[in-house]
């Protein structure tokens, strides 16, 4: 078989499911604006990833080889807007008729995952892990960005659905500052955690 596909959907639902920086991006914006005002940018976080898959597929993997400080530099970069993100979480207040400003829209969505280093290095294991020697880019890549396409599609509503679940509980409680600096600190935490603790090899 050309690519492990059971396989590497077993990988992709693991990673997909599990804390990491678009997640807590996601549950903090459920908090936030709730499931349904939300739904654009999680329909732009789910179709992101395919802008790292792709040309993945097709060789920026040897560009990184060739040029690695420019992909270092993404890392950083990386880390730094959703550590942006996770600011913006933090300082945020929730409340029962939800937000007053406009959620976050598809494009804002769009840019998480590229800017994801936990995306980055699922992807290239994905690649490096379960597609056989000889296979053609295009079938490898198709097959790792539909099967993470659907387990993004499952997980991450999944995820906004939870932080919106949260709020309702503690929207204009003493409890919703915590709430909002603990969803911030984990979104940080997973950050630093991919970077340094996490392996994140762009």
């Amino acid at each position: 078989m050309a690519v492990a596909t059971t396989s590497f959907l077993i990988f992709a639902a693991s990673q997909v499911g599990t804390p990491g920086p678009a997640n807590m991006v996601l549950l903090g914006t459920g908090a936030r604006y709730g499931l349904r005002a939300a739904l654009p940018f999680v329909g732009g976080v789910i179709l992101g990833k395919q802008l790292i898959i792709w040309p993945v597929g097709f060789g920026l993997m040897e560009l990184a080889e060739q040029v690695p400080t420019v992909f270092e530099a993404l890392k950083y970069a990386s880390a730094a807007y959703i550590c942006w993100l996770a600011w913006k979480i933090a300082n945020l207040r929730l409340s029962p008729g939800r937000a007053v400003e406009k959620a976050p829209g598809f494009w804002a969505g769009l840019l998480v995952h590229p800017l994801n280093p936990k995306a980055w290095a699922m992807i290239v294991a994905g690649f490096t892990g379960f597609v056989a020697a000889g296979t053609s880019s295009f079938e490898a890549t198709l097959t790792i960005a539909l099967s993470l396409l659907i387990c993004q599609a499952v997980l991450h509503p999944i995820w906004t659905f939870a932080g919106d679940r949260i709020a309702h509980t503690v929207a204009g409680s003493r409890s919703e500052k915590y709430l909002m600096w603990t969803l911030a600190a984990l979104t940080v935490g997973s950050v630093l955690f991919v970077l340094f603790g996490g392996g994140a090899h762009i």
